[in-house]
C-alpha cells in the first residue's frame, strides 16, 4: 500500500464544533478502512496546519476519495501528499539514468 501524508486545517464549521472532533476522527478511521486503507497516525500540530495524518491506501484513487469525502463534510480542508519510505527513495534514485 502507498503512504499518504495529509496536512489538515479546520474550517470555521470544524473549529466551532471542536469538541466533537475526537468522535469525527473515529469516523474518519472507519472511512479509511471502508476504502481499503488505514489512518495510522494523527498529530495535533501548531503552525500552518492544525493536524497531520499519516495514512495508507491501496492506490491514488482511494486516497483521493478519502480526501474528497473528508472535504465534503465541511469540517476540514486537506492537502495530501504521497510519501515514499527511505528504501523506496533509494530504489527510485538508483534507477535514475
Amino acid at each position: 500500500m502507498a503512504t499518504y501524508i495529509s496536512l489538515v486545517n479546520y474550517t470555521e464549521q470544524g473549529i466551532k464544533a471542536i469538541k466533537d472532533s475526537p468522535k469525527r476522527v473515529d469516523g474518519v478511521r472507519l472511512l479509511a478502512k471502508k476504502l481499503g486503507g488505514e489512518m495510522n497516525d494523527l498529530y495535533l500540530t501548531m503552525g500552518s496546519y492544525d493536524l497531520v495524518a499519516i495514512s495508507e491506501f491501496p492506490d491514488d484513487a482511494a486516497a483521493a476519495q478519502f480526501a474528497l469525502t473528508l472535504g465534503s463534510l465541511g469540517n476540514v480542508r486537506t492537502t495530501t501528499l504521497q510519501a515514499f519510505t527511505e528504501d523506496q527513495f533509494r530504489d527510485i534514485v538508483a534507477k535514475l539514468p
